[in-house]
């Protein structure tokens, strides 16, 4: 919508398109509120957006680039009587930071046999290869300006139908075991090298998300799509295995109960101890509550746990540290399992395209209720009454005066001088990988893989990561799209990439020649949203701030956050309702006629059904009086043959008494 078509009066404005806004957006508007929805981005969903891989290199080279500060305009002139000013960041106050890229994909398309590669050369190859990508990237983002502006789920059927035959002209046998570990042949066939260029050409079937999460089966995000009906707007695939690294292996964590029979890893008698340990999860014990305060790592070991089931409870399935409580690993424990089987045999959920399709879902319902959107569009300050201390209305990046009730805003636009509590920001280390196989090879080539990495080295953090196959619609075919997070203790590049080079192969890895190869990666450093203090900002009461993406692998945090801001906008309000059938919803404006149709329609059809039901219960009362004639008949039938045996009955008495007259004369 043009910026000079904007009404002056909402009931909610809001600044930013993450989850938690697009959430309270999408709740407001369900509910009949006004909602006037802006982002000073050019895209949807913020911190949570998902971009194509040309679309990522530009936003590559915006945050390599220094920002420059806007001049502030006076806006003294729009205050009326008893009101004030309160000005909102022009730029992010805690940007992303520590961007890196390295580039050991070639330049060119080249061929290469698969079985008669040397160590020499390849190490002579990843020499030659590897470029720091300040250079690279700055020359593809030259090359690939455009933007897309399609609907990606209009492409499906032309990406499945490419897929197929990519997937034909690339095809190699899987043996079930790593590609570069299997016996060499002279015979085997040379596959085409993916190359840097034909990244960024096919760079439009990537969806890179820039946060890493998953969702739990049971979690508050699959509560609130089911409820809304906001899930079909969306697909989802199921996460297929829970992997985990050890020993410098990957493994497979057996999760369900068939899992943990088929599993290869376990003894017979391991597996009767892990079954009856996650079946005496199911329920708090005095025996586990005497071990609150004490390590949940030690709680394990005094049930008798050998080291195998202790690495899988404690990484995999609690996905703790060897810090973490007893009261916290329990409950993260019975939360996994409480999320098994609803959907599969793992307890998580990946959308099609990416996380960054969630929040654009909720951006799509808040519109179909009459939200207004404007991108590249932003809020510079507030007006405040000085007397009750409430917003009464904003200004825009056009100087136009919106009035609001409400305003809600993310974080990272509210300036230092209104942060009552000066709290250090905590950071998220991050690295996106394109590889050119899985981490761990199977039959299967539709894997989306969970893995749990524990802490390499003392001091250093636990992994998560998540390996995304071609069939998510994240990357293209012949790749992975592999996201690792953990929380910072250096930078993303010091945190990570021991991880990087230990699992897979780069030109920094020794002794890596069965692992997947490294052809893109991105470090970076995000603020976590979960260490923002909300409710420590000083700022009206009618002002409410969400907070960026936390370090968290569900959505918990942000879902309980939009809750949390719509109770106090509208307390009486059900959050989210079911949001009817699109054919059934009736927008302002429409013509009279077309809802009195609506309504003759309507009444037609309860006559139609009230003569029915008369019908039904004329037809009822006719088969009464049948069935009644035919008792009366029935009874009429057997009392004249009762009449006719007392009849014979009296006869015969009658002969019997001749017979004995006759005798006796």
């Amino acid at each position: 919508m043009a910026a000079e078509d904007l009404p002056s009066e909402f009931d909610v404005v809001i600044l930013g398109t993450g989850l938690a806004e697009s959430v309270v957006a999408a709740a407001c508007s369900r509910v009949g509120q006004r909602v006037l929805h802006l982002d000073r981005r050019g895209y949807y969903a913020g911190n949570w957006a998902s971009f194509t891989f040309n679309g990522l290199l530009s936003w590559i080279q915006q945050h390599q680039e220094e920002p420059q500060p806007e001049e502030v305009q006076d806006w003294s002139s729009l205050l009326e009587e008893g009101e004030g000013l309160i000005y909102l960041s022009n730029t992010d106050s805690a940007p992303v930071s520590n961007v890196q890229v390295f580039c050991f994909a070639s330049e060119e398309d080249e061929e290469e046999e698969v079985s008669n590669t040397t160590e020499e050369e390849r190490g002579r190859g990843a020499d030659e290869e590897e470029t720091v990508t300040e250079v690279s990237d700055e020359k593809s983002v030259s090359d690939s300006k455009e933007e897309e502006t399609e609907d990606k789920r209009e492409e499906t059927a032309d990406r499945q139908k490419e897929e197929e035959a990519t997937q034909t002209r690339e095809e190699e046998p899987d043996t079930g075991e790593s590609r570069c570990s299997a016996a060499p042949s002279q015979s085997e066939p040379t596959r085409k090298k993916i190359s840097y260029t034909q990244l960024v050409k096919e760079g439009r079937r990537f969806n890179i998300d820039l946060v890493s999460k998953l969702m739990y089966s049971r979690g508050s995000l699959v509560d609130l799509l089911i409820k809304s009906n906001v899930s079909r707007y969306a697909e989802f695939k199921n996460v297929t295995r829970i992997l985990t690294y050890r020993h410098g292996n990957v493994e497979q964590v057996p999760c369900s109960r068939a899992d943990v029979f088929a599993s290869r890893q376990l003894s017979v008698v391991e597996k009767r101890k892990l079954m009856r340990f996650l079946t005496s999860c199911a329920e708090e014990t005095e025996e586990q509550r005497a071990y609150n305060g004490r390590p949940y790592l030690e709680f394990l070991r005094d049930q008798q746990l050998g080291d195998n089931l202790q690495h899988f409870l404690l990484h995999s399935i609690a996905m703790a540290t060897e810090d973490t409580h007893t009261e916290a690993g329990l409950a993260s424990t019975r939360h996994f399992l409480r999320c098994l089987g609803r959907y599969g045999n793992t307890p998580f959920l990946f959308p099609v395209y990416g996380l960054g399709e969630i929040p654009q879902c909720f951006c799509r319902m808040c519109a179909v209720f009459g939200g207004i959107y404007c991108l590249r569009h932003s809020v510079h300050c507030l007006l405040v009454d000085k007397e009750t201390n409430r917003c009464k209305a904003v200004i825009d990046s056009r100087g136009q005066r919106i009035g609001c009730s409400h305003f809600v805003v993310e974080d990272g636009c509210v300036v230092a001088e209104q942060k009552r509590l000066a709290t250090p920001t905590r950071y998220i280390s991050r690295v996106i990988l394109i590889t050119d196989g899985s981490i761990l090879p199977s039959d299967s080539d539709q894997q989306v893989s969970m893995v749990t990495v524990p802490p390499v080295e003392a001091g250093s953090p636990a992994v998560k990561m998540v390996e995304l196959c071609p069939s998510t619609m994240t990357c293209m075919p012949g790749t992975c799209l592999v996201h690792l997070t953990c929380q910072s203790v250096g930078s993303a590049y010091e945190d990570l990439s021991p991880v990087v080079t230990r699992m897979f192969r780069t030109p920094e890895s020794h002794d890596r020649e069965e692992c997947p190869s490294v052809l893109w990666c991105l470090y970076f450093n995000m603020a976590d949203g979960s260490g923002v203090e909300v409710e420590g900002h000083d700022l009206p009461s009618n002002v409410h701030v969400c907070s960026r993406p936390d370090s968290g692998l569900g959505h918990e945090h942000a879902v309980r956050q939009a809750e949390s801001i719509f109770q106090k906008i509208l307390p009486e309000e059900d959050f989210c309702p079911p949001a009817p059938n699109p054919e059934d919803i009736i927008y302002d404006g429409e013509n009279t006629s077309s809802t009195s149709e609506g309504e003759e329609r309507v009444e037609d059809e309860k006559k139609d059904e009230e003569e029915k039901k008369d019908e039904e219960e004329k037809k009822d009362e006719e088969e009464k009086k049948d069935e009644d004639e035919k008792k009366d008949e029935e009874e009429k039938k057997d009392e004249e043959e009762k009449k006719d045996e007392e009849e014979k009955k009296d006869e015969k008495q009658e002969e019997i008494k001749e017979l004995e007259q006759q005798s006796s004369d």
